[in-house]
């Protein structure tokens, strides 16, 4: 099992997975590969693949899927998605995805929301400060925090955090329209806007407020200082939460999370998902079939999700925890909606130049949804301590 579940939250939620697959009979090897937001797996993977040695299975997104499906690598797994009824099972935004021809090819794991900024209160009530809700807040907020001596923003100056926070910035000055059309279809005229000055501007703004040591730092030793205290902020997508589940601290006390600044009425996910290699043992191909049906199970979907802070995939029965887990990182996904656009979008944890991830329809994943407000949404804060608009 190839993967980059390495984080302290992740590494809970791999470990749920691999004990899914013992309890049905099977061998478990991992092959996790840190680093990168998925680059450095990436890697290893092609390098497996290209030497006749595939693992079972890969941790792959997005895009990525079609292009390892036309090099006929991957295996259908249409007998167990016909079973267990997964075109019913999944909003069709997921299993569009999840496809190549027709023939399932990957099972999703999760959705995660990326636009999220993550907060240590402590760090604010001794800066005498207010989580932003708009940019001019952030800029407010992050004085503030300097002034106490507190990292106003714990970043990681990599590739995809990079491009996580560039289009956090974009989205929220420039909303749904203009991220659109500036970062999926590379509009000239609106890449030259003054909109798009004004959210490089603000982007360029940002560096004074990170820390010396932010270069090529991972995302989850961020977390790791918002935690601490050592920092006020960070921009991350719901994975962060299990950071913190993973630490001890408890939602709403310890730390809080809200939309990433402008963006409270957007709403931009990604996938994870495993992809199933050709195989010609068929003990490990009996594996990999129980495994795609594991990872459907509302069993799994319960256990894994509260460990990595995220949104179970599928429609479906749900108890109090899982519930209490999606009003407290946004609304249940159902794909297609009306007021909602999804637009293809280079996935936020696979690093790649801006230009080239978008020329290619990117190397992550491929969706972009927008939850456009009706006028009857409210704000609240829940015992997850995450703030969401709800419509």
């Amino acid at each position: 099992m190839l993967h980059w579940w390495t984080s302290g939250g992740e590494a809970k939620a791999a470990g749920a997975l691999k004990s899914t697959l013992q309890e049905k009979g099977h061998t478990w090897k991992d092959f996790a590969v840190a680093g990168g937001g998925g680059d450095a797996a990436m890697t290893v993977l092609k390098s497996r693949v290209v030497s006749g040695n595939a693992p079972s299975a890969a941790q792959i997104k997005g895009p990525s899927l079609q292009e390892w499906a036309r090099n006929g690598v991957l295996a259908s797994v249409d007998d167990v998605a016909k079973a267990d009824h997964w075109d019913d099972a999944l909003p069709k935004v997921v299993s569009d995805i999840m496809k190549y021809k027709g023939s399932y090819i990957a099972v999703p794991v999760n959705v995660h929301r990326v636009n999220w900024l993550w907060a240590n209160p402590a760090a604010f009530k001794k800066a005498g400060a207010t989580v932003p809700t708009t940019w001019d807040e952030f800029f407010v907020a992050a004085e503030a925090l300097k002034k106490a001596g507190i990292t106003p923003l714990a970043h990681g100056g990599q590739p995809w955090q990079d491009l996580t926070t560039f289009e956090a910035v974009a989205l929220g000055l420039g909303g749904p329209d203009f991220y659109r059309k500036a970062l999926v279809q590379l509009d000239a005229a609106t890449l030259k806007s003054p909109t798009m000055e004004q959210v490089l501007t603000t982007y360029k703004k940002l560096k004074p407020y990170t820390d010396r040591n932010a270069a090529g730092r991972d995302w989850n030793l961020a977390t790791a200082m918002v935690i601490k205290g050592e920092a006020g902020m960070q921009i991350m997508g719901d994975w962060a939460k299990g950071e913190f589940i993973a630490a001890g601290k408890a939602p709403g006390k310890d730390f809080v999370c809200t939309p990433a600044p402008g963006t409270a009425k957007a709403y931009t996910f990604n996938i994870d998902s495993f992809a199933m290699f050709k195989l010609k043992n068929e003990a490990n191909v009996k594996a990999q079939r129980d495994l795609a049906g594991a990872i459907m199970s509302p069993a799994f979907q319960e256990t894994f999700s509260l460990n990595k802070g995220l949104h179970p995939r599928a429609h479906g029965p749900e108890d109090g925890q899982v519930r209490r887990l999606r009003q407290g990182l946004g609304h249940r996904f159902h794909g297609h909606r009306q007021g909602r656009h999804p637009a293809a979008l280079a996935g936020p944890r696979h690093g790649r130049a801006l230009v080239g991830r978008r020329r290619h329809q990117g190397r992550g994943e491929p969706v972009l949804e927008f939850r456009q407000d009706d006028g009857q949404g409210r704000d609240g804060q829940d015992r997850i301590g995450c703030k969401e608009q709800v419509t």
